[in-house]
């Protein structure tokens, strides 16, 4: 009896001594390879899991995740790109590219996010913003837009340079972006793809994509993959099952195989412990905003998605609201799908998601009655 006694108190005072939250890391302790990482849930950017995810860490080529973003936002798929001498020689360069070739800027995307060229990001970088150092500006200009706050871009690929720097978390603030576009989703998830060149008209290449979780792991959509000797083994992957869809980064992995071993026990684990239900549908919302000094007087609004709950272990739907805050004045000229406003996805009081709020048509400048009223009574209608 003294001896179980003993072990009791023994037991007791380890746990008074432990600190608070390690008891709740210990529940929830997943053994990674790599140093840093993030699990999200895609549609509100909610955090599931997260380790080191604020320390800075070279990001290697899931960099070019930003690349391809400007290059959809700057570059039809039909624009021809001339193959410089800095692109064909810049370091791995699986496509082959040479000097003088041409591409047009699709077949380019592919190889990029695909093959993860390094050539073909810088010769993108150069036809979109004129050289390099050009380009990583507007690289900077991005990720500040986004809320990336701990990241530095100076080149287009992610190659090694003590000045190109990123999080976990930011990380996953750019996949979480770039993959609500569909052609950027089409691209990373495909697992196979022929290159055809422009200039020589015969010459092509069947792209294999870098991320070997695309067919193998149940719901696989994306995105890029990273490696270098400084950075290691870098991954940022994307699952849909059901409607749920996680995003998960892992940095400085010890191998390029044990970054996606680590991506698999994180989207399993998110899978075990999230799911999604229904909050408010996109097209049973309905509001509406003043116009001052145009042709019509109102604009209708709507929301740019669905409102979706993610409910993380054993939170309740009921802990949801939804903060809707848009202006009650616009001045024309409006155009359909600008934003007006967002509607705010708070957890127990705390925001944990947002969804753009979109005026529903065009509103031309003009001298409709009412919309002058609305003009020259301008704080009585920001009441109404």
């Amino acid at each position: 009896m003294r001896i179980l006694k003993k072990i009791a108190i023994a037991c007791l005072c380890l746990i008074l001594i432990l600190p608070q939250g390690a008891m709740g890391e210990a529940q929830e302790e997943i053994k990674l390879s790599a140093d840093a990482a993030i699990l999200i849930e895609a549609s509100t950017g909610r955090v599931i899991w997260e380790k080191n995810a604020d320390e800075r860490r070279y990001p290697a080529s899931m960099t070019k995740m930003m690349t391809g973003l400007l290059t959809l936002e700057n570059l039809s798929d039909s624009t021809e790109v001339l193959i410089s001498a800095n692109a064909a020689n810049t370091e791995d360069v699986p496509m082959g590219i040479q000097a003088g070739e041409l591409l047009q800027a699709g077949e380019l995307l592919n190889g990029l996010l695909m093959l993860s060229d390094n050539g073909a990001a810088v010769a993108l970088a150069e036809q979109i913003g004129g050289s390099v150092s050009s380009f990583a500006e507007m690289m900077n200009a991005k990720a500040e837009k986004l809320g990336m706050e701990n990241t530095h871009f100076v080149n287009p690929n992610g190659l090694t340079d003590s000045n190109h720097y990123s999080t976990a978390r930011d990380m996953a603030k750019l996949a979480r972006h770039v993959m609500q576009d569909e052609k950027f989703r089409e691209i990373v998830g495909q697992q196979k793809q022929l290159i055809r060149w422009s200039l020589p008209k015969d010459k092509m290449l069947m792209a294999e994509n870098t991320n070997e979780l695309l067919g193998k792991y149940e719901g696989m959509t994306g995105i890029k993959t990273g490696w270098t000797q400084a950075a290691g083994g870098c991954l940022a992957a994307s699952a849909k099952r059901g409607g749920l869809e996680l995003i998960v980064v892992v940095m400085h992995a010890e191998t390029p195989k044990d970054r996606f071993k680590d991506a698999e026990k994180l989207l399993d684990y998110g899978f075990e412990h999230t799911r999604l239900v229904r909050g408010v549908n996109k097209d049973r919302f309905r509001g509406q905003a003043w116009v001052k000094n145009g042709r019509e007087a109102q604009v209708g609004l709507d929301l740019a998605e669905d409102i979706n709950y993610v409910l993380i272990d054993g939170e309740e739907k009921k802990n949801y609201k939804v903060a809707y805050e848009s202006q009650p004045v616009l001045a024309a000229p409006v155009k359909k799908g600008q934003k007006v406003g967002a509607a705010k996805l708070l957890y127990k009081g705390e925001q944990v998601g947002e969804v753009d709020i979109l005026a529903d048509k065009n509103v031309g400048a003009g001298s409709d009655w009412l919309s002058w009223l609305v003009g020259a009574f301008e704080p009585l209608f920001q009441r109404i």
